[in-house]
């Protein structure tokens, strides 16, 4: 076999003899031309799920509710306390009587398990506790405690009745504001312990 080397005819003089064609060491391939770029980044679906939720807006709807309910709930707990706690002072303490007064008992009650689900609030968001402690206990308790004529002229706006007489009574001996810093703490811990899980 001869090892003759063929050289092709153009017209054109600048042509040279070029010998065999040199294939590269590393050939590319034409179907993906930007393998070996270095900041090529292969492509990634979009996941476009409408149904996914943002957890941002259940925080926030939890956050409405709550404080909602504290604000709505604390005043309620607070003049059934204050109501029960007058008709044992009026009809049992002042009297020395010995017979329990059932309607007192019950506003009692009913104003205890009030306020636990104002701490229970906490299990949602901690807003309803702590604005309803900070509204309706510790605001009002540390003004009257600072310049008892502003604890006067609260007592002022509130008609004149068994509950407001009662309210007073707790605002000025320090009722409202020790309730009210404990469900500033029942919200707080519950903060803490959501934020320790």
């Amino acid at each position: 076999m001869s090892s003759h080397r063929y050289v092709a005819e153009y017209d054109d003089e600048d042509y040279q003899e070029y010998g065999e064609y040199e294939q590269p060491e590393n050939p590319r391939d034409p179907r993906r031309p930007y393998e070996d770029v270095e900041s090529y980044e292969p492509y990634e679906p979009f996941d476009d799920d409408l149904g996914a939720e943002d957890p941002r807006a259940g925080r926030g709807v939890r956050r409405v509710l709550s404080g909602a309910g504290g604000l709505i709930l604390t005043p309620v707990a607070l003049g059934l306390l204050s109501w029960g706690g007058l008709r044992q002072q009026m009809l049992v303490q002042a009297t020395l009587s010995t017979q329990r007064d059932v309607f007192s008992i019950g506003l009692l009650v009913g104003g205890g398990i009030l306020l636990l689900a104002v701490g229970l609030l906490g299990a949602l968001s901690a807003t309803g506790p702590i604005l309803g402690g900070l509204v309706w206990g510790v605001a009002p308790g540390v003004a009257t405690i600072a310049v008892p004529e502003w604890g006067f002229r609260l007592v002022k706006l509130l008609p004149q009745n068994d509950v407001t007489y009662g309210v007073t009574s707790w605002l000025f001996i320090g009722g409202l504001l020790a309730t009210g810093f404990l469900l500033i703490g029942a919200g707080l811990a519950s903060r803490l312990a959501r934020r320790r899980r």
